[in-house]
């Protein structure tokens, strides 16, 4: 009986020993294209690479067929039919998987990705389209994985894949930001690049995606100095309207450890404040304590002029606030920009008069009531036809970058594109130049002759 025990044991302890020798196994690589300026994170973002003007970046991602089951099973769990009804998981978060990414001749080992968007998942699942959107993450398995602890893309730690999802021209989510940014409102970088993807059948071509800057790692810290609280809101709070208030809809990016959201809750209430009847220059001096109004004015202007109805004013999501450094003040990053450069969905875009904002609006209807605050607005209109919006200015903006992406676009292939020919891509390039030439006339109509 003895000798049967001690036999037992030796061989749980044989199973122990080559247990943890295959775990060990597995989590060891090797990473021979390892630079410090490329894989390392000890170099500052070298966005004159990665965000680059007149080029579209090649990706190579190679993902195992059983990583690539796992997604696939994790969304259709997740977006689902339901009596003929498309339906998400409430709070669902796409599972991460490792996969090899590949670029001008290195590999970046075990990179983390995922699926990413909300609408553009739905219609992928529904139209059985493979042009998913994804994120990046260059070190998210970094516990699993010692040897890419802190690993970097050329100093990005976290990238997005943006896959145009109905935008024919496949230039809306670019154009917007570069217009946002050049009217000195701090908006992510993206760049081009074609995608192509092995996941366990050879590569096939998933076609032209915009690379987008993550707002929490880079932006705020290129952009702004960093540091202070960023917040990425969704939900009825979102709006700000009176009785919303929730922090659990601010969604805090950073500096989680603080848990503190006296920024947010200051501007709900300076917004909602009763004072703004009775003593409206006190009201304002409230805001502006708080609130950066005219740089939100600013962006108004550019976002109601070129018209993106996908966020504030209609939509309560797409975009953040940060609490600058510089000022103290709470400061507005548009986010998600795919929607821009076009009338919209859902009763369209918002109106240059704003009069059909209700108060559910708050930071739109209150602010834009002020007659200082709505003269500057119209001023901004104004400005903003002029650089980086005239007619001339964007025209030529949507021609070079239609030249350069053209081929890609056409190169998509049924079953990995939104495009429902190649010739449609042409067509999305007039819509922008005609879109242009409309807007500008509005804005002289509504600023231009003093009304």
């Amino acid at each position: 009986m003895k000798e049967i025990r001690v036999g037992i044991l030796f061989f749980l302890l044989i199973l122990f020993i080559t247990g943890c020798k295959k775990e060990w196994a597995e989590s060891y690589i090797v990473t021979p294209d390892w630079t410090e300026e490329t894989h390392g994170n000890s170099v500052p973002p070298c966005y004159d690479v990665i965000f680059c003007e007149g080029k579209v970046h090649r990706f190579d991602i190679v993902i195992s067929a059983k990583d690539w089951a796992k997604m696939q099973g994790d969304l259709r769990a997740n977006i689902r039919y339901v009596n003929n009804q498309l339906l998400v998981t409430p709070g669902w978060e796409p599972v991460w998987v490792p996969c090899s990414f590949r670029y001008n001749g290195k590999e970046w080992y075990k990179v983390g990705i995922r699926y990413k968007g909300n609408s553009s998942l739905k219609e992928c699942v529904r139209r059985n389209i493979k042009k998913y959107a994804f994120k990046l993450d260059f070190d998210e398995f970094e516990n699993s994985y010692p040897a890419i602890k802190n690993q970097r893309f050329y100093g990005f730690q976290q990238l997005n894949l943006s896959n145009g999802f109905d935008d024919i021209s496949l230039m809306r989510e670019k154009s917007a930001s570069d217009l946002f940014r050049e009217f000195g409102i701090p908006s992510a970088r993206c760049a081009f690049c074609e995608l192509w993807i092995d996941y366990g059948e050879g590569f096939k071509y998933f076609g032209l995606y915009t690379l987008i800057e993550e707002a929490e790692e880079t932006l705020i810290k290129t952009q702004f100095k960093g540091g202070g609280n960023l917040y990425k809101p969704e939900g009825p709070a979102a709006t700000f309207a009176s009785g919303t208030y929730s922090i659990f809809q601010f969604f805090k990016q950073n500096n989680l450890e603080a848990n503190d959201y006296s920024d947010v809750r200051a501007l709900y209430e300076a917004i909602n404040s009763p004072i703004r009847l009775s003593d409206p220059e006190k009201w304002k001096t409230n805001l502006e304590a708080i609130f950066d109004v005219p740089h939100f004015l600013r962006w108004l202007a550019a976002n109601t002029v070129m018209q993106n109805w996908d966020t504030y004013g209609k939509m309560s999501h797409n975009y953040y606030l940060y609490n600058n450094p510089d000022n103290g003040k709470l400061t507005w990053i548009p986010w998600d920009n795919n929607e821009s450069l076009r009338p919209g969905k859902q009763g369209g875009a918002l109106s240059l008069p704003l009069t059909e904002v209700t108060s559910g609006w708050p930071l739109i209807r209150y602010i834009i009531d002020d007659p200082q605050y709505m003269m500057t607005y119209k001023s901004l209109t104004l400005d903003f036809i002029n650089y980086p919006f005239s007619v001339a200015s964007f025209t030529s903006r949507v021609n070079l970058q239609a030249e350069l992406i053209r081929k890609y676009a056409m190169s998509e292939k049924q079953g990995f594109t939104f495009l429902a020919s190649p010739a449609v891509f042409d067509q999305g390039v007039a819509e922008l130049t005609q879109h242009v030439q409309k807007r500008v006339n509005t804005v002289i109509e509504f600023a231009g002759n003093g009304n």
